[in-house]
């Protein structure tokens, strides 16, 4: 299998803790690229540290580290030791890849910056993962996940209107960040290939943060208004969000004027169609307050459960609120072959969610379960002398 995979033969080194760096080269191991990890001896990626640990009593490992970290081998260097920084060197001379998610500086300070690298390794395609980019005023300020939703405007949006601040609940600056940065490497090693010189890449996840909120930007530069706190509703679209019916919380989308038609027959209310308030998109967007009121008044007549079914069938998009248990055994999940068995390196079985994508009906495989720290350096090491 490994074979067949697009990036077989693509060697990443990877200088990252956390998340949007190591998501960002899981996504090239995933591809088939060579990763590997160099960690600080001691305690390495501190995501290493982060719960649950999994495992014999006396050798836990962290499955939130194994979520980001297979397909990697992982080599343990000081970078602050000459002697096994100028190993490192020697390693990225024979990459195509480096990844790092550093504050900008560090790596100039340790002597492994683009420009460095750039003369020992001319092909080098090196990829620098911040909060706020390479320059400009903030480029030294330090940023995480949180933060960054907080400053790109993410966190003014979520929530309900009225409600505290509150953040996404999955991490998407950081994730964000990690999927342009892997696509960003994808391009420039097409370029490469074709007889190019590496470059530096630059990805900031406030940039990326906002670049993914293209709708709010959009509607901010059209209206010269600030998008606001919605819950789960649209500014757009009706009836388009999170109804409650007689037991539970049900999730509708029915965003063109046909879908609208199907629901009002659902809910055996054509009178709703008559209603001046409700006669197109845009009108139902702009008095959906009332319009939820009125559905959610006939919902409360059956479970959530039963109008899920009702609306399915008629084809209108409509689901349960998932918690992340159903949605991993959701029967789309299980027949995509999504989670995949994941072996720790103390011998602890777990599952993962795997590689998402097909290529000709195929999920890629985990070809290396997650490293254990410097569990590579003897191959590795052994291989540049």
């Amino acid at each position: 299998m490994n074979k067949t995979l697009p990036l077989n033969g693509v060697r990443v080194i990877e200088i990252c803790n956390v998340a949007a760096g190591p998501f960002c080269s899981m996504l090239l191991g995933d591809m088939g690229a060579e990763i590997i990890k160099l960690e600080n001896p001691g305690s390495g990626d501190t995501l290493r540290a982060w719960p649950p640990h999994t495992g014999p009593k006396n050798d836990l490992l962290s499955e939130n580290f194994a979520s980001l970290n297979r397909n990697k081998k992982s080599v343990c260097l000081d970078l602050k030791n000459n002697a096994e920084n100028e190993m490192a060197k020697k390693l990225i001379s024979t990459a195509d890849v480096l990844i790092e998610n550093n504050r900008p500086g560090v790596m100039k300070r340790l002597g492994l910056d683009y420009e460095t690298l750039h003369t020992l390794n001319p092909k080098l395609i090196y990829c620098s993962i911040s909060a706020f980019g390479q320059k400009g005023p903030r480029s030294t300020e330090g940023g995480f996940d949180v933060t960054i939703q907080a400053m790109s405007g993410i966190m003014s949006v979520t929530g309900e209107a009225g409600g505290a601040p509150v953040k996404c609940g999955v991490p998407v600056s950081d994730f964000a960040a990690g999927l342009y940065g892997a696509m960003s490497i994808c391009a420039q090693l097409r370029s490469v290939e074709n007889g190019g010189e590496g470059t530096h890449i630059d990805v900031p996840m406030l940039g990326t943060s906002l670049a993914i909120a293209a709708l709010q930007t959009s509607e901010y530069f059209g209206t010269h208004l600030d998008p606001v706190k919605l819950g789960s509703a649209h500014p757009r679209n009706a009836p388009y969000q999170a109804f409650r019916a007689k037991d539970d919380y049900l999730v509708m989308a029915a965003g063109t004027q046909s879908l609208w038609e199907n629901v009002c027959r659902i809910l055996s209310s054509e009178s709703l169609l008559e209603d001046e308030r409700f006669s197109s998109t845009a009108l139902r967007a702009q008095n959906q307050v009332a319009l939820k009121n009125l559905i959610e008044i006939i919902l409360q007549n059956d479970d959530a459960k039963i109008w899920i079914q009702k609306f399915s069938e008629a084809g209108i998009p409509c689901c349960p609120i998932n918690n992340y248990s159903s949605a991993l055994m959701d029967k789309q999940s299980v027949a995509m072959g999504w989670i995949q068995p994941l072996e720790m390196a103390n011998g602890h079985m777990t599952k993962t969610l795997g590689p998402p994508i097909q290529f000709d009906g195929i999920v890629s495989p985990i070809r290396l379960r997650p490293p254990r720290l410097g569990e590579h350096n003897d191959e590795i090491m052994k291989a540049l002398k």
